[in-house]
C-alpha cells in the first residue's frame, strides 16, 4: 500500500529541492514542452503508477507512511471547487537548494537526460485534487481494501477519511459519502477491534462533529464489549470520549467504564494511567472520586515507570482533582530526587506546583529541586523559575543550599528582569521574604514608578492580591530592613487589611477551635471582657485573640485599655495553617508572626494538634495558663 500513496519514488526526489514539486510531481503529471509550448512526452504516468504491483501492502504502513501526511499537508492548499490547470517554470539560474555530495541531479531522479536548460522549460500541469481523489485514487484504493484483513481494511478506511479531513473535503460530497457506505458495510459486517473503531470514530468526529452517525455506530459498538476490555483498550476508549467533551449524552457508558476500570486497576501500566488521568480532566469527571484515588495508588507503584510527560499529566490531574494519597507521596520522595537532575524543566516545575498546592513540604525532593536550579537555571523558563520558588516560599522551605541557591536567583533576575512577567517578578520576590530573604536591590527597582506604569499597562486594573504582596513586601522592608533607603511603595497603594476571600496572606481563625479554646480561657481570664478577638492591626493583620497587661503584668478589662503595657497576640493554629505533612507552619503564616513581633506584640501559639491532645477542662486551663502566663505557677482564687 505504500506504492499507492507515495506514487513514485523517482517523483518523490524532486521534493528534497521543492515543496511546489512535491505537491505537483506527486500527482505524476509532470510534462516536458519545447519552447514553443507542446507536449514533448510524460516522465510519469500516475496510471501506470498506479498499475504497478504493491511494494508493501500493510495498511499499517499507509497509516503511519510520512510522505502520505506531506501530500494532505501540501494538497490541503489546492482549491477543490475549481478545475484548472496550475503551473510551476523552473529557471535553471536560481537553484532551489543547492546539491549536496553524493546526492543525483534531478533529471537523473526523474530518469531523463534532460539538460538543466531543458528543465527550464518544464510545463506542470495538475488536475484538481477533488477530481484526482474522486476518480483515480479513491477506487483503485477501495478495490485493495477490500480484500485486507478486517482491522487492516477498519484503518485503512479511516485513513481515507482522515485525508480528506487534510483536504477540507466537505463532509456531504461524493467521495465522503462513498467511503461512509463502505463504512456502514464494513461495520455491520465485522467485528472491529475496539481500538480501530476509536480512531474511526475520532475521524468521523473531525469530520462531522458530534452527530456523525459513524461516531454513533462506534460507540454502540464499544458499549456492547467495554466489559471485555483491555487495560490498552480502556485508555483508548477514554481518549475518543474525551475528544466529543460531551460525557453527559453517554453518561451511562461513562458509569460502565469507570466500574470496568476499576477491576483493571492493577493491570494497567504507566502510560494507561496517564492517558485515562488526562481524559477525565478533559471530561470533567470530578464524581469519579472513587476512580481517581484507585488510579493514585496504581501510580504510586508504577511510579518509576512514567516518562517525564506522562508524569507531568498525572500530577495535572491530580492537583484538578485535588486528590492524592500518602503512597504517592512516599513514591515521589523516593524516585523524584534522582529523577530531577536530569528531568524536563516542566516536570520540575509542575512537581513543585504540585507540593504546593498539597502543601506538601517534602525535604528530599524540595533538596533535588534547589540543586537542580543551582545547575540547570538556564534551562527555565522565567515562568517554571517562579513556580519553583513561590513553592519553597509559601510552603516556607529552606534548602541546605539556600545561599548558593539565592546566588542564582538573583543572577538570574539580574540578567533576565525584563524577561519576568510583572506579576511573576512580584510573586518570586514576596515569596523570599517568606523565607527571611529581602532582595532589595529588586525591591527598588518593583516599587519604582517605570514597574508600577508597567504592571498597570497590563491591561487589567490592580487586583487586591497583587497589592497585598506589594504592600506585605513594603511592610516587611520596614520591619526587618530598617537599613533600606530606596523608594517604597506609594501610599495610596497600599491594602488597608491582609484578610482576603482566598486566604492568601493569612487564614482567618477556625470556628472549631476557637470554641474549643473559647471556655478554657474564659475560666482563666475570669470572663470574656478579658480579651477581643479578631483584632484588626494598623498594618492590616488579623489577631485571633489579644490580650493586653499593664506594668505590673496584671490582664486588663477591656475598658482600660488604654493603659496597655504589653500586647499578647494568641494565635489558635487550626490544620490549614500548616502544611499537610508536617508541623512547620505556612510562609505566610511565619511571616505574619515574625511581623507581630517586630510590631511589638507578644505572639503565643496555640496549635491544634497540641491542644486536641487534653480532654479534660482543667488540662486545657493550665495549659494555656503555662502559654500565656509562663511566669506565674499559680491560679489566682
Amino acid at each position: 500500500m505504500k506504492s499507492v500513496v507515495s506514487i513514485s519514488s523517482s517523483v518523490r526526489a524532486v521534493c528534497q529541492y521543492s515543496p511546489n514539486y512535491f505537491m505537483t510531481c506527486s500527482r505524476g503529471l509532470i510534462r516536458h514542452s519545447d519552447s514553443s509550448g507542446r507536449i514533448l512526452k510524460s516522465d510519469v504516468s500516475f496510471k501506470a503508477r498506479m498499475a504497478q504491483p504493491c511494494v508493501k501492502s500493510s495498511l499499517g504502513c499507509f497509516h503511519n507512511t510520512r510522505e502520505m501526511g506531506a501530500v494532505a499537508q501540501q494538497l490541503s492548499n489546492l482549491p477543490f471547487a475549481e478545475e484548472k490547470d496550475y503551473e510551476l517554470r523552473v529557471h535553471p539560474e536560481k537553484h532551489l537548494l543547492p546539491k549536496t555530495a553524493g546526492q543525483p541531479s534531478i533529471d537523473t531522479q526523474l530518469g531523463t537526460s534532460a539538460s538543466p536548460t531543458k528543465l527550464g522549460h518544464v510545463k506542470v500541469e495538475t488536475l484538481s485534487v477533488k477530481s484526482l481523489f474522486e476518480v483515480e485514487v479513491l477506487p483503485e484504493l477501495l478495490t485493495r481494501l477490500k480484500e485486507a484483513p478486517s482491522n487492516e481494511k477498519t484503518e485503512g478506511l479511516a485513513t481515507l477519511l482522515g485525508v480528506c479531513v487534510e483536504f477540507g473535503v466537505d463532509y456531504q460530497s461524493s467521495i465522503v459519502s462513498r467511503l461512509k457506505e463502505e463504512w456502514r458495510t464494513h461495520l455491520s459486517k465485522t467485528d472491529i477491534g475496539v481500538i480501530h473503531l476509536c480512531h474511526l470514530g475520532e475521524v468521523a468526529y473531525n469530520l462531522e462533529g458530534k452527530r456523525s452517525e459513524i461516531v454513533e455506530q462506534v460507540l454502540d459498538s464499544v458499549s456492547i464489549s467495554i466489559d471485555a476490555l483491555t487495560q490498552n483498550e480502556t485508555a483508548r476508549v477514554y481518549s475518543f470520549l474525551a475528544l466529543l467533551e460531551d460525557p453527559h449524552h453517554c453518561q451511562d457508558l461513562m458509569s460502565r467504564l469507570h466500574r470496568h476500570t476499576e477491576k483493571l486497576i492493577h493491570r494497567l501500566q504507566a502510560i494507561n494511567i496517564s492517558d485515562i488521568f488526562h481524559s477525565l480532566v478533559a471530561l470533567q469527571q470530578r464524581q469519579a472520586i472513587a476512580l481517581i484515588v484507585k488510579l493514585s495508588r496504581r501510580a504510586s507503584r508504577v511510579f518509576r515507570s512514567f516518562q517525564d510527560e506522562e508524569l507531568i499529566k498525572v500530577l495535572g490531574a491530580l492537583m484538578h482533582f485535588g486528590q492524592h494519597d500518602e503512597d504517592f507521596i512516599t513514591a515521589m520522595e523516593k524516585h523524584l530526587p534522582v529523577k530531577i537532575v536530569d528531568a524536563d524543566p516542566e516536570l520540575t516545575s509542575v512537581v513543585m506546583e504540585f507540593c504546593l498546592q498539597m502543601r506538601c513540604r517534602s525535604e528530599p525532593i524540595f533538596e533535588a529541586v534547589a540543586e537542580s536550579f543551582i545547575c540547570n537555571s538556564e534551562k527555565y523558563t522565567t515562568p517554571q523559575i517562579a513556580r519553583q520558588i513561590i513553592a519553597m516560599g509559601r510552603l516556607s522551605y529552606l534548602p541546605q543550599c539556600s545561599s548558593q541557591m539565592f546566588k542564582k536567583l538573583e543572577s538570574v533576575l539580574s540578567s533576565r528582569f525584563s524577561q519576568f512577567q510583572p506579576r511573576a517578578l512580584i510573586e518570586v520576590l514576596h515569596s523570599c521574604i517568606h523565607l527571611e530573604r529581602f532582595p532589595l536591590n529588586f525591591v527598588s527597582k518593583v516599587f519604582s514608578p517605570y514597574f508600577l506604569q508597567r504592571l498597570q499597562a497590563q491591561g487589567e486594573p490592580l487586583d487586591k492580591h497583587a497589592l497585598g504582596q506589594l504592600t506585605q513586601l513594603n511592610l516587611s522592608i520596614s520591619l526587618e530592613c530598617r537599613y533600606y533607603r530606596g523608594p517604597r511603595l506609594p501610599y495610596h497603594l497600599h491594602v488597608k487589611k491582609f484578610s482576603s476571600m482566598d486566604h492568601s496572606f493569612e487564614s482567618p481563625v477556625e470556628s472549631y477551635l476557637y470554641n474549643q479554646v473559647k471556655g478554657p480561657l474564659n475560666k482563666l481570664l475570669e470572663g470574656k471582657t478579658y480579651y477581643s478577638t479578631r483584632v484588626f492591626t494598623q498594618p492590616g493583620y488579623t489577631i485571633d485573640v489579644e490580650i493586653c497587661l499593664d506594668e505590673d503584668g496584671f490582664v486588663l478589662p477591656l475598658s482600660q485599655w488604654d493603659h496597655t503595657h504589653r500586647r499578647i497576640a494568641l494565635c489558635l493554629d487550626a490544620q490549614d495553617r500548616f502544611c499537610s505533612n508536617t508541623h512547620h507552619l505556612l510562609g505566610k503564616e511565619a511571616t505574619k508572626r515574625r511581623h507581630l513581633c517586630r510590631m511589638g506584640y507578644e505572639v503565643v501559639q496555640i496549635p491544634y494538634f497540641e491542644f486536641e491532645k487534653l480532654r479534660t477542662q482543667e488540662e486545657r486551663v493550665q495549659y494555656l495558663h503555662k502559654k500565656i502566663f509562663p511566669t506565674i505557677f499559680r491560679f489566682y482564687r
